[in-house]
């Protein structure tokens, strides 16, 4: 049994463009999935978010509308509600140690774009785990989480490698579009990492080292089991 820290954003809004504010969260389909398919691999999950607090489920990841399928919405409701005292109670991200860790998992929704891009203790967890050859498996929005490990001098630490996450082109057809603040990918690029994308909407995972990366909801299932496997190599 491997222990595994899911880092999940605790954002419940994200400032759009035009200063608006739009409803957010961590993305249901990600969260279950990787929580359900780690769990029956035998793993151990803790979660995680900035200050412990309780994070909140994108609106649109519940709405049969946006997933496309009622019924896969009631099977992501149901799966929520069993780990709901977890995610009641998250430990906070300045009380982990990345070394009691063998891996770090990032689900997205836009939440991360309003604070795990940004936080500075998830950087140091994130810079600590890299170094010492941990597993780091962000997916959809999560590599947002990625440009928090900056050094005081401004070098980014996942300079140079290969990854992938939510395209622009999947931004701007099928996320915030127009009105998106700033486009992940794009940022990754210009930060140094080398981003491929694939197809819109198609699953694909990138793996560089132990890092281990997912483009969309539908690379979801792809990237849990690529992260199985490795925790069983």
């Amino acid at each position: 049994m491997s222990k595994i820290l899911m880092v999940v954003t605790a954002a419940d809004t994200l400032t759009l463009a035009d200063g608006t504010s739009h409803p957010t969260g961590f993305w249901a389909e990600e969260l279950v999935v990787a929580h359900r398919d780690l769990t029956r691999a035998g793993h151990a999950i803790t979660l995680a978010t900035p200050g412990g607090r309780a994070p909140t489920v994108d609106p649109g990841s519940l709405s049969a509308a946006v997933v496309g399928d009622q019924a896969k919405v009631d099977a992501l409701r149901v799966y929520l509600d069993g780990i709901r005292a977890d995610l009641a109670a998250p430990v906070a991200l300045d009380t982990v140690r990345a070394a009691d860790y063998d891996a770090i998992v990032l689900p997205g929704g836009h939440g991360p774009m309003a604070d795990l891009a940004f936080d500075a203790t998830l950087g140091a967890i994130l810079t600590e785990a890299d170094a010492a050859g941990t597993l780091i498996a962000p997916f959809c929005h999560g590599p947002a989480g990625l440009l928090s490990a900056v050094d005081a001098s401004g070098v980014f630490a996942f300079a140079g490698r290969r990854l992938t996450v939510f395209t622009d082109e999947e931004e701007r057809t099928g996320g915030t579009g127009a009105n998106t603040p700033w486009f992940v990918a794009s940022t990754l690029r210009e930060r140094g990492a080398l981003v491929e994308d694939a197809a819109p909407w198609t699953s694909h995972v990138v793996r560089d080292g132990n890092l281990i990366t997912g483009q969309n909801p539908q690379s979801s299932e792809a990237v849990a089991a690529e992260l199985v496997a490795a925790l069983a190599a």
